[in-house]
């Protein structure tokens, strides 16, 4: 009891502090998304995220290299079609944007860990996660298509492939798939929790993938529901899911340390879009200090247990952990 307890000691210094730290947020935990579409010396800005981009393959060759120098070991690809249908058929096109970019870096990139997005919500003509018919978005018929999808980015190179969809039995479906083609060695990190969040609005602006009717609550999992998302980590995990995802973070903070404590497998959170969006527009309006800001809330998702942290400020971050 005070005044022999004095919490203040080990805050009294920087140093102190840095020795007494329980969390420590590194470059290496830090996994950069990135938007890929077809042509030449494209580097287009996203409005609804300032400073992310729409990057033809050749242009972010250069983005990466320079994410590679601050420290950005691994990058999350998603892909913009030159077609649409209702199938999402370029999903699987050997020469679909993200094909061609995964070939492309890593051919550049030989050390980079390049993990690409499975889904079907960018390529389909209605922008739902699967097949439809009558209105509804199908299970079953959706996943040979998602397995469709993440072997051919894997042929194409990538090393991890994250089905994001939240269609029943697409992990085994996935397995399976990459098994029967001899690529056993590409790792799944499965979108296992994934709740119909509203701060997914700016990357459906900028992958083009709002849905054309209705919403995907009836995949997607219900923000008031933790208990779910047990059961949702523990299916993938038996299905042969290497490592699991909450989506979004911020808000779902107590899941990501429910999953932690159950589970212990590798863990990655989704510091997601609209996250990143209202941090940015708050520090642009003299509200916040964004620099302070972005490496607290990225500490706060590793101290509630992620291993790997999805983030669209992982450029920003590695440079101030590196000053």
């Amino acid at each position: 009891m005070f005044p022999l307890s004095r919490p203040r000691r080990l805050r009294r210094t920087p140093a102190m502090r840095d020795l007494v730290r329980e969390t420590t947020l590194d470059a290496r935990d830090l996994v950069y998304p990135l938007f890929v579409r077809h042509g030449k010396g494209l580097k287009n800005e996203i409005k609804s995220m300032p400073g992310n981009y729409h990057f033809s393959p050749d242009r972010l060759i250069e983005e990466v290299g320079e994410a590679m120098e601050e420290g950005i070991r691994a990058v999350l690809l998603f892909g913009l079609p030159e077609r649409k249908d209702p199938e999402g058929s370029e999903a699987w096109a050997d020469d679909a944007a993200v094909q061609t970019a995964v070939r492309d870096l890593k051919r550049e990139f030989s050390d980079l860990i390049v993990i690409t997005d499975v889904c079907l919500c960018e390529y389909t003509s209605h922008g739902h996660c699967g097949v439809v018919q009558d209105g509804e978005v199908l299970n079953d018929p959706t996943l040979d298509l998602l397995a469709r999808a993440a072997v051919s980015h894997a042929q194409a190179g990538a090393d991890i492939v994250a089905p994001s969809d939240m269609m029943d039995g697409r992990v085994a479906a996935i397995r399976r798939g990459l098994d029967e083609a001899e690529l056993d060695q590409v790792s799944i990190l499965s979108y296992a929790a994934k709740y119909a969040s509203a701060y997914f609005g700016p990357f459906r602006d900028a992958a083009d993938s709002a849905p054309q009717f209705g919403d995907r609550r009836a995949y997607q999992m219900d923000p008031a529901n933790a208990e779910e998302a047990l059961v949702e980590v523990g299916l993938d995990l038996d299905e042969g899911a290497d490592m699991v995802m909450v989506k979004p973070a911020l808000p779902y903070l107590d899941i990501v340390r429910m999953v932690k404590d159950s589970f212990g497998v590798p863990l990655a959170a989704y510091n997601v879009s609209g996250e990143f969006s209202m941090l940015v527009a708050a520090a642009e309006r003299g509200w916040i200090d964004r620099e302070r800001a972005v490496l607290e809330t990225l500490t706060s998702i590793r101290r509630a247990g992620a291993d790997i942290i999805l983030t669209y400020h992982a450029r920003e971050a590695a440079r101030l952990l590196g000053k």
